[in-house]
């Protein structure tokens, strides 16, 4: 790790961010993560050529070519088979996800959370409001029904934003790390330095302002920050970002040849909300008590098995017995 502790701090809090080099070692963390996820892959081809839906399992063929593949042939980007975590809607007794052990290996990561203990405390917590992100370059994509790429860049947002009003005191912290290289041209995290200081904005739904490519989610309006200060963090493979919850940031677009493939991976202090109650956190570290830390990758995923099948009772054709969100529509700030 390349900046000293002090430097780190003030850094993080002066402009609400911080990378720090060299932090994931890559044979043994990525690696081992990026190996995993072509199981992932398998299943999801098998999946849908069983349906139909596509014409063949592409089994010869690389993952990024295999994975592109798959998405132009289907129309769709399936990223609910890769993601560690659940939808908010209509989730299933059946509904994908993964948390194999090599994925937990990175949430559990000392040096990872050596860091987060300077930034934070000694008592961390998983917090898990937490994705997986397999961004192919957008000219191979195929399009949705704006014309725009099935996976594009990703709207303005603050991940405090993200979370339900129990979670405002929370001292919630984001780490952010690229399985690949990421240079500025693969689409990598664009940060508004010093903005976390300016509290939680507004979040539109659909809101068109921004332009068509960040149409469909909860996004600020550029109007609300300084958007030419924004600046890109381009990273190499065992970089990590660490984020202020209240940092507006995106991510650029990715008009590379290559894959874009990161962990976005959040945690707090224990004891504290985590704007998501019905997802299941774990102690990642604690001093206090280290017996209550988990260590284990299955406990972790039945955990999450669990968790779909009390989601699957919930939320289920529009209703919302279980909020994931804290706002509501017809803002001022929303308005065009």
């Amino acid at each position: 790790m390349v900046i000293a502790d002090r430097t780190l701090t003030e850094q993080f809090a002066e402009q609400g961010f911080v990378k720090v080099e060299g932090v994931l070692d890559p044979e043994t963390v990525l690696d081992p993560i990026i190996a995993e996820y072509h199981e992932v892959l398998d299943s999801l081809a098998e999946d849908l050529y069983a349906a139909g839906k596509i014409s063949s399992n592409f089994t010869d063929l690389p993952f990024d070519e295999r994975l592109i593949k798959i998405y132009q042939e289907t129309g769709q980007a399936h990223n609910q088979y890769f993601d560690f975590s659940l939808p908010f809607q209509g989730v299933k007794p059946d509904t994908p996800f993964w948390a194999g052990p090599a994925v937990f290996n990175a949430f559990t990561n000392e040096r990872l959370l050596d860091v987060v203990e300077q930034l934070i405390g000694p008592e961390i917590y998983s917090n898990p409001v937490q994705h997986v992100r397999i961004k192919p370059p957008e000219k191979l994509l195929p399009k949705n029904d704006l014309g725009m790429p099935v996976i594009g860049a990703t709207a303005w947002h603050q991940d405090h934003g993200v979370v339900t009003e129990e979670a405002d005191d929370t001292n919630m912290i984001t780490t952010w790390f690229s399985l690949t290289d990421t240079p500025v041209e693969s689409g990598p995290l664009h940060v508004v330095p010093g903005s976390h200081s300016d509290g939680l904005l507004t979040h539109c739904l659909d809101y068109e302002g921004n332009g068509p490519e960040f149409r469909g989610g909860r996004q600020i309006p550029q109007r609300l920050f300084e958007k030419q200060a924004a600046v890109p963090l381009p990273t190499k493979r065992g970089d990590v970002i660490f984020l202020h919850k209240q940092l507006v940031h995106g991510s650029l677009a990715n008009v590379s040849d290559q894959i874009r493939w990161s962990f976005d991976l959040r945690y707090n202090p224990i004891g504290q909300s985590t704007g998501r109650e019905i997802f299941p956190g774990f102690v990642a570290r604690s001093h206090e008590n280290p017996d209550k830390e988990l260590r284990n990758a299955q406990a972790w995923r039945r955990s999450w098995l669990d968790c779909r099948t009390r989601m699957a009772a919930v939320n289920q054709e529009g209703t919302d017995e279980v909020s994931f969100s804290r706002w509501a529509d017809g803002h001022p700030d929303c308005e065009m």
